[in-house]
């Protein structure tokens, strides 16, 4: 047995023993890679009948999201349920400090508990061992509420849950890493519906010209682009396209970062800054 291998009978059986007989698993589900293979992996150890996956419906996600999680849940034979959450309504979140996803997920959870807590036993989420050295505030919130962490737990990394993705034939394997609309605004910019539903019609903008890896930054007028760096060459021959249509959802500037893609820019320079709260086991 290999030390991925290893890993894998980790999870799995963590997954198994944190379920009491009978009971059911409920899976934050995002539609990501990390959050996919947690849904599949606790189908394998609990069947797919023990398993919730728990959107949530709110202006941060992307309606392509929304779609890929119905889609993913409906392959896997799992039972899909899409909360409506209101981060917009906690002032934590609107205010946009860098404790922002602790006020998303602590949403999130409360949610959880108040509409379906009652029907399962335990709530799981996607954290790995990579995010446990990363600015990662929401890590707290799911903390609080006791949701169980097994691929961090057992020391899978983003490689490695990759890899394992392939392995099992999910279709994220290979997804451009993604995080919730929100992220794209600095801290410190009120978190509003509409800079959310810019982000989101722009960067579907992108998505429809073929562009992979990205991100548009808002930045109040003006938006910057970050793409892979390999894919920025391609963006040349489009701009004017791309910069008319950003006119016209409100944008007066549109700009390209030619550092290219990277995720997590905006905690650049906030990491060193915060204090770290890494979760209890």
């Amino acid at each position: 047995m290999n030390d991925l291998e290893r890993k894998r009978d980790l999870v799995l059986a963590a997954l198994a023993r944190g379920v009491p007989k009978g009971g059911k698993l409920a899976v934050a589900f995002s539609g990501g890679v990390d959050s996919t293979l947690l849904l599949k992996m606790a189908a394998v150890a609990l069947g797919p009948e023990r398993v919730v996956a728990v959107t949530a419906r709110s202006e941060s996600l992307p309606a392509s999201e929304l779609e890929a999680c119905r889609r993913i849940a409906r392959a896997l034979s799992v039972e899909l349920r899409e909360l409506r959450t209101n981060e917009l309504a906690r002032p934590g979140y609107v205010e946009n400090s860098p404790q922002r996803c602790y006020h998303c997920k602590t949403e999130l959870f409360e949610t959880i508990d108040r509409e379906i807590k009652g029907d399962v036993e335990a709530v799981a989420y996607g954290l790995t061992a990579d995010d446990l050295g990363e600015f990662r505030p929401g890590m707290r919130a799911a903390t609080e509420h006791g949701a169980l962490k097994p691929l961090a737990d057992a020391g899978l990394g983003k490689a490695e849950i990759r890899e394992l993705s392939r392995h099992y034939g999910l279709e994220t394997w290979d997804k451009p890493a993604m995080a919730c609309l929100a992220s794209r605004i600095p801290y410190g910019s009120p978190v509003t519906a509409e800079k959310l539903s810019q982000v989101e019609q722009a960067e579907a903008l992108l998505r429809e010209l073929g562009f992979r890896e990205l991100r548009v930054r808002h930045h109040g007028d003006v938006a910057r682009i970050e793409i892979g760096e390999a894919e920025i060459p391609r963006i040349l021959p489009v701009r004017e396209r791309i910069a008319s249509s950003f006119r016209a959802l409100g944008f007066k500037f549109v700009t390209l970062d030619l550092e290219g893609f990277r995720s997590g820019r905006m905690n650049e320079g906030v990491v060193a800054s915060q204090p770290r709260r890494l979760p209890v086991s």
